[in-house]
């Protein structure tokens, strides 16, 4: 098995280099082809990596889980908890009720009630997964009132649409596990500030030309076999009318979110950590004179992502204290760096970089994890900014064209309502498109913000 194979040759090779870094990497090696394989769960797959680097004495125990005490890691567990504490408050499946119930009632207006939706829903439910399953419901509920089949162009197109975006808008706010555990990255490795707030206004005109491109383009690409369901306006209402009052929970519940995000959309004058922050909200939630979320909801947690991530970030805290990240820095990136003085070339090389190498490491959270310390280690040695290169890179990680690249995407195609090439076509044009919005944003908009390539 190549996941097996590969590190003992990488450990029993006779490479001239210190035998501690040939160690680290051969392990390394087993956790990104365990990872790039999917061979075993990818939290499973990171902690026998960690496992190995202590028990062989690659690293001490405090190096090799080093990852379970940083702050992104604790950010991911935050995170999971702000899903469930939305869903406790409503929020989410009120707001997509409003808007797809007063957007009107053509396909087309419900698609763009779908995708404003899927952005507004990123600010209190900082997961994609999570929002594809919030839309996935009122969309199985639209297809079901509309009365059209599965395979028809409005019930992929709906799907495809809340599929996509959801992976997409991840990257352009500090919410989903790609775009903290990228933060983590540029701030520890990078050595760099990275708020909430300036996260967020860098990537705004892309998300809006976005939100309406891709509108644009599944209209064109799956045209309705019926353009208008006026005639199905009651039945909508009905099925959307919020049968639940506000309750005291409820209420404490939504009051803890939109505190939460008006701290994280003001820290560029308090620079609290967002972590800090989501972890505060969080457990505050637990607190009995709150109880907005209990044990139970605890222990249903699924914190397989919290174990991934902090492997992640304990395999990059091993390769930087045993030299191997420097050794891939030299080796790997040696010409790069005339490549990133122009940043006009180095835009287009650093997307298309990341998008050809997100085609080998599947996870979003691997595919960042590994590459990003490197890439803060070739900026910060030749002078270029670590956040400039660490969002360029992050935001190349939305386009894809194959499921298995985003457990987000694998979320959204296993309701069976589009198909792998439906995947393709869609990721084709919306990686073209964010490209382009890439390139005219670096070069138009971010300079206005402060952010430079050096």
């Amino acid at each position: 098995m190549v996941t097996v194979a590969v590190p003992l040759l990488l450990w029993f090779a006779p490479l001239s280099i210190e035998a501690n870094t040939q160690a680290a990497l051969a392990v390394t090696s087993f956790m990104i082809l365990a990872w790039m394989t999917n061979v075993m769960e990818y939290a499973v797959a990171g902690l026998i990596g960690c496992l190995l680097y202590w028990a062989l004495g690659v690293a001490p125990a405090a190096t090799s889980f080093a990852g379970f005490s940083n702050s992104t890691t604790w950010f991911i567990f935050a995170a999971l908890m702000l899903g469930a504490i939305s869903t406790k408050s409503g929020l989410p499946q009120r707001i997509g009720n409003f808007i797809v119930s007063n957007v009107g009632f053509s396909y087309s207006r419900i698609l763009l009630g779908l995708i404003i939706t899927d952005f507004l829903l990123t600010f209190i439910v900082p997961t994609g997964t999570g929002r594809v399953v919030i839309l996935a419901a009122i969309a199985i509920g639209l297809i079901k009132v509309f009365g059209v089949a599965a395979n028809s162009n409005v019930a992929r197109g709906i799907f495809l649409i809340i599929t996509y975006t959801a992976t997409i808008f991840d990257k352009m706010i500090i919410a989903g596990a790609a775009a903290i555990t990228a933060r983590g990255a540029i701030v520890e490795v990078g050595g760099v500030e990275v708020t909430y707030s300036l996260w967020f206004f860098a990537f705004l005109p892309a998300a809006l030309i976005t939100i309406l491109l891709a509108w644009a383009y599944t209209i064109w690409m799956y045209p309705p076999e019926v353009k208008s369901f006026e005639s199905k306006a009651d039945e909508v209402r009905a099925h959307f009318r919020n049968e639940f009052s506000w309750t005291p929970q409820s209420i404490k519940a939504a009051v803890l979110l939109l505190a939460g995000v008006a701290v994280w959309m003001t820290d560029t004058f308090h620079h609290l950590d967002p972590a800090l922050v989501g972890l505060t909200v969080a457990l505050a939630a637990f607190l009995p004179q709150i109880g907005v979320l209990s044990t139970d909801e605890l222990k249903r947690t699924n914190f397989l992502p919290v174990f991934f991530v902090g492997s992640v970030l304990s395999m990059a805290a091993v390769l930087q204290s045993s030299g191997a990240l420097k050794l891939l820095t030299d080796t790997v990136f040696s010409g790069l760096e005339p490549l990133l003085s122009d940043p006009f070339v180095a835009v287009p090389v650093l997307y298309w970089g990341a998008f050809f190498y997100h085609f080998f490491l599947a996870s979003e959270i691997s595919m960042l994890a590994t590459s990003l310390p490197i890439l803060m280690n070739v900026a910060n040695e030749h002078g270029f900014n670590p956040l400039w290169i660490g969002m360029v890179w992050t935001f190349a990680a939305g386009g894809k064209l194959f499921v298995y690249q985003s457990s987000v995407l694998v979320v959204g195609y296993s309701y069976g309502y589009f198909r792998h090439s439906d995947m393709i076509k869609i990721g084709i044009f919306i990686t073209l498109v964010e490209f382009v919005l890439l390139v005219l944003t670096t070069a138009l908009w971010w300079p206005l913000l402060g952010i430079a390539s050096r």
